[in-house]
């Protein structure tokens, strides 16, 4: 497989994939380029702050208190007006659902704990905890594996 990646201000942007077949990695490839927008932050407000959340410092975004929320790497927490459901689409892939009302970066979680009811929690890089669905998990476990 040969890999080719030209940067130029000039050109128009555009993106080829000449594969022999489809594939998980021609079909991530795909989720990719369609779930970009352009934008790789969010804004996130608190208090009098307002500041751009780039993707990647986020840890989870959740909703608390009927709010939608995002949480950095400090483990401070950002209201961001966006819908829960709308973020999903404009998220990269590296976003997971773990349970009804969070969205978790998989690249921030640190672990994930046996809880003792049972359930699962998902332990980030920050401390947070968030329990994780079954039905969740068994989808993040199937993710893992095939991995």
């Amino acid at each position: 497989m040969r890999y080719k990646l030209i940067i130029s201000k000039d050109a128009e942007e555009e993106i080829t994939v000449i594969a022999h077949a489809p594939s998980s990695l021609t079909q991530q490839i795909e989720d990719l380029v369609q779930s970009y927008s352009g934008d790789e932050y969010l804004m996130g407000y608190r208090d009098e702050e307002i500041r751009k959340l780039t993707f990647t410092e986020i840890e989870c975004i959740t909703i608390l208190e009927r709010k939608v929320i995002a949480i950095d790497g400090l483990g401070n927490q950002y209201r961001i007006q966006e819908r829960l459901r709308d973020l999903e689409d404009i998220l990269p892939s590296y976003f997971i659902r773990i349970n009804k009302s969070t969205l978790a970066n998989e690249h921030r979680i640190l672990r994930f704990d046996a809880a003792f009811s049972g359930g699962v929690d998902a332990i980030f890089l920050c401390g947070y905890r968030e329990y994780v669905s079954r039905r969740c998990f068994a989808e993040i476990r199937r993710r893992y594996e095939g991995k």
